[in-house]
């Protein structure tokens, strides 16, 4: 089960470098297309004042991030 929701881009460089670390430490997530997925851009832009920012990380308990490193993301799902 995936720990998390990614929502990104396929030419975000960001998104790229953060799942590739995700994957080889062997963290799972749900990643969501905001291009491709309807209402996936407005959850962005309301967790980021009126931007698209991505990545953009949404963990189960509501709680989010934006451009996380892997650091951030593990100590997150570590507490």
């Amino acid at each position: 089960m995936a720990a998390f929701t990614m929502y990104s881009t396929p030419w975000c460089g960001y998104c790229h470098r953060l799942k590739g670390q995700l994957k080889r430490a062997g963290i799972e997530f749900a990643e969501v297309d905001i291009e491709q997925v309807p209402g996936a851009a407005e959850i962005v832009e309301k967790i980021n004042n009126g931007n698209q920012t991505v990545p953009t990380v949404v963990f189960a308990d509501g709680t989010a991030m934006t451009n996380p490193s892997l650091a951030q993301v593990a100590e997150k799902l570590a507490a």
